[in-house]
């Protein structure tokens, strides 16, 4: 699908460090590219930045979401810069999508051509961003078949993963593979035995799971192959990282060392798996809309979710504003 190329004075008029900054606020648990969308739920426009309302129930509070993907205030620095240079024409999805390009650039990878012209959704989707992001302690299987849903391969899916390159996670992401692994009791045996005690030290059994560590132990804020390496020495810190070169027989393998001596086509392999990624479903032309503030629909009222003890959701709803906003 063709898209209009946009202006990207809001990148100008916001200041180069916003996008490292985003990049800097998010902690990936399991989406495998920060801060870039929910593209494998339910396509990139931007529903993953919508709060909770009457009519929306984020998916800022999916399971593998909260806690988790951070950096919302940073999105909407950006487009309040966006809106005083050329109000109603960059959308909330295309912030996030030459975001993500400038956070890997400015961080040592390769740039690429970001299209543009994506629209807004009106809606979220915290079931399906339950039901279809690939988790931190999910099997290569599934992780691939959710990627081949959408028309990815599995270069796509090692290459997208490179994204774990930099970043942070929760110890709640990987616990699991310190110390009762698939309910052995044991170590994750695709650990490094002499990576484990650190882990161990950062995350102690039974301790605070928000707590964060580096995605990559050697060299955590620059994009590069290291990632791979990583992997190679049994030191990738999810699960889901790490299969992808301890699964015996997988087509994931070679790929993963091949990145892990040719960076420059990692770097190549990355790009056009954001391209692919970025263009799953998305809104254009008179579907959905550019949002005004990235955080709600235009023009609508929003509602306040709150959850009681027994989990039950109640909708506490109160006018905002009726102000038509340009669409």
């Amino acid at each position: 699908m063709q898209m209009n190329s946009l202006p990207i004075i809001f990148l100008l008029a916001s200041g180069s460090t916003i996008p490292f900054n985003l990049l800097r606020n998010c902690s990936v648990a399991s989406t495998h590219v920060t801060g870039k969308c929910n593209s494998l739920s339910k396509g990139c426009e931007g529903s993953l930045l919508l709060d909770n309302s009457s009519s929306i129930w984020t998916e800022k509070d999916a399971g593998l979401n909260v806690a988790s993907v951070r950096g919302f205030l940073v999105v909407d620095n950006i487009k309040t810069a966006a809106e005083n240079a050329c109000p109603g024409v960059v959308s909330c999805a295309d912030i996030l999508a030459i975001a993500a390009e400038a956070s890997v650039s400015l961080a040592g990878g390769r740039s690429w051509n970001v299209l543009l012209g994506r629209r807004d959704s009106r809606t979220a989707n915290f079931v399906g961003a339950n039901r279809f992001l690939p988790s931190a302690f999910e099997g290569l299987t599934n992780i691939t078949v959710k990627f081949a849903a959408l028309n990815l391969s599995v270069t796509d899916l090692v290459a997208l993963s490179g994204a774990d390159t930099f970043g942070r996670a929760q110890c709640f992401t990987f616990i699991n593979r310190l110390y009762n692994f698939n309910g052995t009791g044991n170590p994750d045996p695709t650990l490094n035995s002499s990576y484990l005690p650190t882990l161990r030290q950062i995350c102690p059994q039974n301790g605070n799971g928000s707590v964060v560590t580096n995605l990559d132990l050697t060299t955590p804020d620059m994009f590069d192959s290291n990632y791979f390496t990583n992997l190679l020495s049994n030191q990738g810190l999810l699960q889901s990282d790490q299969e992808l070169f301890s699964t015996n027989g997988s087509p994931t393998v070679p790929i993963v060392s091949n990145f892990n001596s040719n960076q420059s086509a990692f770097f190549a392999s990355f790009a056009q798996s954001m391209v692919n990624m970025g263009n799953i479903s998305p809104l254009t032309g008179s579907n959905g809309e550019i949002r005004s503030d990235c955080k709600r629909v235009n023009g609508y009222y929003i509602s306040m979710l709150s959850f009681n003890q027994s989990k039950s959701v109640v909708l506490e709803e109160y006018f905002i504003c009726s102000k038509d906003y340009p669409s």
